[in-house]
């Protein structure tokens, strides 16, 4: 049954069975932590949102836990200092298996991804078990970046297919939905990228795995404020990362696993 993030009446009652949680790393977001939080809670009000923050110098884990305190959809996960992204989500993976939720997706805090996304999202989770928003389903769906970042992301998505094979427009894509099993079934103290790579690690061990895969077109705009986190350091261990993957064998860590029930 589709899981509309509109109908919000009844999981703000019962808290344990609240399905989706938004996994939203930062560092020095103070800018955008709020309106994100706002943005999330208007198309999914029954969403929980986990912030991970490496301790950003500009204060944003204060903010998040002013927010926490006044909102109890909102969890905050500190860390001592800037771990990579990979990371982070693997940190915040790990604090959603504890708990019981179903459905568990990445995002950007920078509104490169447009939380107005996530009721499509969990829409094409009722067949799949992990969705990929896509930036090239039938066309370029690129808002306000250089021709020189869109050259170098088309380029990271045709290497990637082509040393991995896997079929997907945009592999490199951050904005994700999870199923709880896929997660269960990723040994995810065996990822081992901390940079954008980990998306393309991730998708390319679920797919080994044989879950159900399924992109959907989104628009991609490029941060409202802040700085971009990529370097040429994170470049270059996708590049080498992307290189082994195949070599690397692929195991279903558990099977048939219940999720706990936990506030």
């Amino acid at each position: 049954m589709f899981l509309a993030c509109q109908t919000a009446v009844v999981w703000p009652k019962l808290r344990a069975m609240n399905p989706v949680l938004v996994v939203v790393p930062t560092y020095n977001e103070k800018d955008n932590i709020r309106k994100i939080a706002a943005a999330i809670f208007l198309a999914c009000p029954q969403a929980d949102i986990l912030f991970v923050d490496d301790n950003s110098p500009d204060g944003t884990g204060s903010i998040a836990d002013a927010m926490a305190a006044g909102d109890s959809r909102v969890n905050v996960m500190h860390r001592p200092g800037k771990q990579g992204l990979g990371r982070a989500y693997i940190a915040g993976f790990e604090w959603a298996l504890g708990r019981s939720y179903r459905f568990v997706f990445e995002m950007d805090a920078d509104f490169s991804h447009n939380p107005a996304e996530l009721p499509n999202f969990l829409k094409a989770a009722e067949d799949s078990d992990l969705v990929l928003g896509s930036r090239y389903v039938n066309g370029i769906r690129i808002i306000n970046w250089p021709l020189k970042r869109l050259i170098l992301s088309k380029w990271a998505s045709l290497y990637v297919k082509a040393i991995t094979g896997m079929p997907f427009t945009d592999p490199t894509s951050g904005f994700k939905c999870f199923s709880r099993k896929v997660l269960e079934a990723i040994n995810l103290a065996g990822i081992v990228s901390s940079g954008y790579s980990f998306q393309v690690e991730m998708t390319y061990t679920a797919w080994k795995l044989g879950f159900k895969i399924k992109e959907i077109p989104i628009v991609f705009e490029d941060r409202h404020s802040g700085t971009s986190k990529m370097s040429a350091s994170i470049i270059r261990e996708a590049v080498w990362l992307i290189m082994k993957l195949p070599l690397r064998p692929v195991r279903r860590l558990r099977l048939n696993s219940q999720p706990p029930v936990r506030p």
